[in-house]
């Protein structure tokens, strides 16, 4: 069976976040979760956007661009593929309070990239999907360099193809901020 390569797609993504002190890492992410007897994890990066709307005293909107790589390994019977790969492109609105420390609430909405339609008995149609998510978290430490949150994620293809079984994952979330 013929194998799709992210790595290619990957070092454009990471590539391009990178090119320039303009463009810099704000921060690296692990994420680890499970849905549907499929566990995940992943590797991302995060690009504040340095755009804040709606401050209110303490609070404000924020965002930021989120590149994940990640790995999703499921029971799978003879002859079905167990595991796949990932890279996701994600943009995130988060409402937090105005010093970036404490409590936060975010979401997004972006697309991933699969290794393989398939994982195990689980048939996603398309090798491209769309992940929403909606996360809860608090930014601590003595410079608000760490970041801990859990995560609800919905990914699927949107009907564009069937079958389109979608997948849902619970997630924890542990980020350093540089």
């Amino acid at each position: 069976m013929k194998k799709h390569s992210l790595a290619m797609p990957a070092a454009v993504i990471v590539g391009v976040l990178a090119a320039s002190p303009a463009a810099a890492v704000d921060s690296i992410a692990l994420e680890a979760g499970s849905g549907y007897g499929t566990d995940m994890a992943r590797v991302a990066l995060q690009r504040d956007m340095r755009q804040r709307w709606l401050e209110s005293g303490d609070w404000q909107l924020g965002s930021y661009w989120k590149v994940g790589l990640g790995y999703w390994r499921r029971n799978a019977a003879a002859g079905q593929d167990a595991d796949l790969a990932e890279i996701g492109l994600t943009p995130v609105l988060r409402f937090q309070q105005t010093s970036g420390r404490g409590l936060y609430v975010e979401g997004g909405f972006g697309v991933h990239l699969l290794s393989r339609s398939h994982i195990g008995d689980l048939r996603l149609g398309t090798l491209v999907q769309f992940g929403s998510s909606i996360e809860v978290g608090f930014r601590f430490g003595d410079k608000g360099q760490y970041d801990l949150s859990v995560c609800y994620q919905h990914l699927s293809n949107a009907d564009i193809k069937q079958p389109n079984d979608g997948i849902d994952f619970n997630q924890i979330r542990f980020r350093h901020h540089f």
